[in-house]
């Protein structure tokens, strides 16, 4: 399962993909593929710095040719594909020898990363699919990227998440973010009361605004060079 983002969501989240453009170094002229392109942050970001920009929704089979990009990319994308090494190995494979591969991954302790945990109580993830928050972890990603790397750098980043209030934070991601979204749609009436009770004791409990809702979640961005 990948994560989709609505446009009312992702482009509150658009500095995360200028953010993660900088870190990579986009060029003019540039081929630069946004993997699990969601609103398209990542795209955008890289257009804007006159690239090249190839999306793709599908991170597993990228139907691209081998070492055919500058630089590929993903903002909380590719993490949610749940066969997590195939994932890497396409990263990999069509990203040119001395390309770049930049990565915005929600870290397991995060806001989000807690979210999520608390979606699971209520559907579990399928068996032998491993957490998607691993790729938010150091180990995983060393793990993850092992063959025709030269180097990798992780670097904890924060993305500060705001609404009026944290209802409407509930309201927004409840209709709009894929995890949430389904899990909503899968529980009879009590199971979503229950969980939108834990969602909110969750999201009051991390608010760090004296008026309105704002709260901090982390995030590392993995910047990996392919070996020349």
């Amino acid at each position: 399962m990948r994560s989709t983002v609505d446009d009312e969501i992702g482009t509150t989240m658009q500095i995360t993909g200028e953010s993660l453009c900088e870190a990579v170094d986009v060029m003019p002229d540039e081929r630069v593929l946004d993997v699990a392109s969601g609103n398209g942050n990542a795209t955008l970001a890289a257009a804007r710095r006159g690239a090249d920009v190839t999306a793709s929704d599908d991170a597993e089979a990228l139907a691209l040719p081998d070492a055919s990009f500058d630089v590929v990319l993903s903002t909380f994308g590719a993490m949610f594909a749940p066969q997590q090494e195939r994932v890497a190995a396409e990263l990999v494979r069509v990203c040119r020898p001395g390309g770049r591969i930049g990565l915005a991954n929600w870290t397991p302790d995060s806001f989000v990363g807690r979210m999520f945990k608390v979606v699971r109580r209520y559907l579990p993830a399928p068996a032998g699919v491993r957490s998607p928050l691993e790729w938010g972890t150091r180990r995983r990603i060393g793990e993850l990227f092992t063959r025709d790397v030269d180097s990798i750098g992780v670097r904890e980043c924060e993305f500060v998440l705001r609404y009026r209030s944290s209802r409407a934070w509930l309201d927004a991601f409840r209709r709009l973010y894929g995890p949430t979204h389904e899990a909503f749609a899968a529980l009879d009436a009590d199971g979503q009361t229950a969980l939108a009770h834990d969602l909110l004791a969750l999201a009051d409990a991390n608010n760090t605004a004296s008026a309105g809702w704002r709260v901090p979640s982390a995030y590392i961005e993995v910047v990996i060079v392919k070996a020349s």
